[in-house]
């Protein structure tokens, strides 16, 4: 089984390319997804964060988002602490999740931070998506309803993107002048052909 990682600033449009990939008969695990998911459900990492910010995270055995979101927002040693929790819960989920699925030749995990959480380690080939500023700025504005400033400043707290392109094997452009589906399969095709040899 071959494990893509699909990655790319906010507003590039990796979830679309995870879409097409999807399509294209490719299961995909949303990392951003799961972890919500873990976060509320998983008793382990409910455990830990009561132990650090309460009882009142939990409060009627509901986890309150905003609560948790207020502790750590602007505050990037209280995001390390919560993230040490939850990534080696999403680690455990997505090996979990691959092996439900190891009669397919390919899967692939989506997510934002999949560098800077050290997921790449546990992946054969790297894709980036990349969407120029301009595009990723009116996207994410148009979708989560935020100032300009906001989504800069999101944008500056992630890896660069031109890192991100380094690190990758692959690169998506997703600037609206080339088709995404092709360059999917386009990939697909060079992995298929890289399995023969």
């Amino acid at each position: 089984m071959i494990k893509l990682g699909i990655t790319g600033g906010m507003g590039s449009g990796k979830s679309t390319v995870s879409e097409i990939f999807f399509l294209c008969g490719i299961p995909v695990y949303i990392a951003d997804a799961e972890s919500k998911r873990l976060t509320a459900e998983s008793p382990v990492i409910r455990e830990k964060l009561i132990r650090i910010y309460g009882e009142k995270l939990f409060e009627g055995g509901v986890l309150n988002k905003a609560l948790l979101a207020s502790f750590i927002f602007n505050d990037r040693n209280r995001l390390e602490q919560v993230n040490a929790i939850i990534h080696p819960e999403v680690e455990k989920d997505f090996r979990e999740w691959a092996v439900s699925h190891k009669h397919y030749p390919v899967v692939a995990h989506e997510a934002a931070i999949l560098f800077e959480s050290g997921f790449d380690t546990l992946m054969d080939k790297m894709i980036m998506v990349y969407a120029p500023l301009e595009t990723r700025l009116e996207r994410t504005i148009k979708r989560d309803g935020v100032t300009r400033e906001k989504v800069l400043e999101r944008i500056q707290n992630q890896m660069p993107d031109e890192e991100k392109a380094r690190l990758s094997d692959f690169v998506i452009v997703n600037d609206g002048t080339r088709s995404l589906i092709e360059q999917v399969l386009d990939i697909l095709k060079q992995i298929g052909e890289s399995q023969q040899q």
